[in-house]
């Protein structure tokens, strides 16, 4: 059920539909509104997927990185290495062309760009980074140099 019905703000919402869940935005149709819904509508794409969501994880080989892009082919994924240390994954969701006769009741699946920069730490090695998409999970893996142990030498004691 909707959380304010249509009656306010002009809403095409359906009180009685229980997935309606349109939320009634009290400055719309105001001149200065800080509200996404005035946003241009390329600000509206950006924001809208700019929110990938991403774990980072470190195991003692590598640096991880999961990312969740369901939707997208793998051709529409970029990862690369800036200036060395940044890794920078971006990507774009296209929206779906309409038809003349098409007549839409709800679009709620978000379109746009997004990117995330991250900077590696020293230890990683950008020369031999992978990437994998699985399921609509892009998975980034970075080795890591292998850390090197101080040399340890037995001194014999005199005495």
């Amino acid at each position: 059920m909707s959380l304010i019905p249509s009656f306010f703000g002009g809403r095409r919402s359906n009180i009685f539909d229980p997935f309606s869940l349109d939320l009634w935005d009290p400055f719309e149709g105001f001149p200065i509104s800080t509200t996404l819904a005035s946003a241009p509508s390329s600000a509206r794409e950006i924001s809208a997927f700019a929110n990938a969501k991403i774990d980072w994880k470190e195991t003692p080989e590598a640096h991880v990185f999961k990312v969740d892009v369901p939707g997208i082919k793998k051709e529409e994924v970029k990862v690369e290495v800036e200036e060395g240390r940044i890794l920078q994954i971006s990507g774009e969701r296209s929206r779906e062309q309409e038809e003349k006769n098409d007549q839409w009741h709800r679009m709620e699946r978000s379109s746009g760009k997004f990117l995330r920069r991250f900077r590696l730490p020293e230890n990683a090695k950008t020369g031999e980074i992978k990437a994998a998409m699985e399921n609509g999970v892009l998975t980034v893996t970075v080795p890591k140099q292998e850390e090197k142990k101080p040399e340890v030498k037995a001194i014999d004691i005199s005495g």
